[in-house]
């Protein structure tokens, strides 16, 4: 076992994301200041400036290879294995539950980060013990600007951004004048595809509710973070590119439908059946329409069948989420 102390642990939980898993990996070495050492120790550990953390790969049952991949061009990284997909947030708490340090970056397999992200990110919740967590600068493929960050989820704001209503009056997203900002922000929800967590906040407040399978995980935290007065930042120094639903896209109508039921399950949490059922008809009003236009719209281009029928069925199924 090494004697140098990790300040903080690094999870990425993955499923059948080999390709990606792998760059995100190779990212981490890369912009470590451990790439021409040696791992000899038992409990490998990746140096960024003066933080020292081990790297922990949760795979939950990926049929791509994924483990043999870790193991063969990684074996620095502590690879956790799940016979089945237990869903995100219980493969975060897993390895969150294994490691040690003052903080937990939560990194998507589908994520690339940029040399000094690591540093810059940990230096901020050095120096704001206010902060309870902490976000970064994500970037798509191409390098535009990708949201990383949104105001905590009301019914209400959900229908005002269905309605495409933020484009008149900002209500349901940050605009542009928080993402043109090169100080940090306060936000009020962070996106998980990378979040720092100060352990403390954590322990004050629980760990990833694992009701949550997949989505709203992180909307959930966040909510009790702030509930409990810790602030939470945008960091737009560190910058990390994020390719965007490596996952979901292998199942993306389950997905679509897991989207809302997991919003539902939120609703009901923090409200109670009566905001749960008030955010389903809000639905309704906003899905019609666009059910009615889809179908439409398949007379004149076949393509949107696909689309029309998701819309389908979420309206079908939406009275029992």
């Amino acid at each position: 076992m090494t004697s140098v102390e990790a300040q903080l642990a690094i999870v990425i939980v993955s499923w059948n994301t080999r390709e990606l898993l792998a760059r995100c990996l190779r990212s981490l070495l890369a912009t470590s200041d451990s790439s021409a050492q040696p791992f000899e120790d038992e409990f490998p550990l990746l140096a960024f400036g003066p933080y020292c953390a081990p790297v922990f790969v949760v795979d939950n049952a990926s049929s791509d290879a994924s483990v043999q991949m870790v193991r063969e061009h990684f074996p620095w990284a502590h690879l956790i294995e799940n016979d089945e997909n237990v869903g995100f947030a219980r493969a975060n708490n897993q390895a969150i539950r294994q490691s040690s340090g003052r903080y937990v970056l939560l990194l998507n397999s589908d994520t690339e980060v940029h040399r000094g992200a690591v540093e810059t990110l940990v230096a901020f919740m050095e120096t704001n013990p206010q902060a309870g967590a902490v976000g970064a600068r994500l970037l798509n493929a191409d390098g535009s600007l990708q949201p990383s960050a949104h105001p905590m989820l009301t019914p209400w704001r959900e229908f005002w951004r269905l309605m495409f209503l933020d484009r008149l009056a900002r209500k349901a997203t940050y605009g542009p004048k928080l993402w043109e900002a090169a100080v940090p922000q306060r936000v009020e929800v962070i996106k998980g595809a990378c979040l720092l967590l100060r352990r403390e906040a954590l322990d004050q407040v629980g760990l990833f509710d694992e009701s949550f399978f997949f989505y709203t995980e992180e909307v959930d935290l966040c909510y009790r973070l702030c509930q409990a007065g810790w602030q939470l930042w945008w960091v737009p120094a560190a910058t990390v590119v994020h390719y965007g639903e490596a996952s979901s896209k292998q199942a993306a109508q389950a997905m679509y439908l897991q989207l809302y039921r997991s919003k539902i399950q939120f609703y009901r949490k923090f409200g109670g059946k009566t905001r749960a059922d008030c955010f389903k008809r809000l639905v309704r009003i906003a899905y019609w329409p666009r059910l009615a236009m889809a179908s439409v719209g398949v007379l004149f281009s076949p393509s949107l069948a696909k689309q029309a029928h998701t819309y389908q069925r979420l309206l079908f199924e939406l009275s029992e989420m």
